[in-house]
């Protein structure tokens, strides 16, 4: 799924711009806590700086979902 404006409701109603939803409720999408950017801060979900996540957002909604593979890999 996909969501250009999305919040937490889990996570006190966190703002989550351009989430792209790729298990359940895990998703990659922007953050607003830049400081906290590379350490742990939520319950999975892959959080990058809101311009980098609203270019990748473009990316998969010119190409489509079907036209995306997200991998996770440690």
């Amino acid at each position: 799924m996909l969501a250009r404006r999305w919040y937490s409701r889990k996570y006190y109603n966190s703002p989550m711009p351009h989430s792209i939803f790729f298990h359940r409720g895990f998703a990659i999408h922007g953050t607003y806590e830049l400081t906290r950017l590379g350490g742990p801060a939520s319950h999975g979900c892959v959080r990058l700086h809101p311009s980098h996540a609203a270019q990748l957002y473009g990316l998969v909604e010119r190409n489509g979902r079907g036209g995306t593979r997200i991998q996770i890999t440690n």
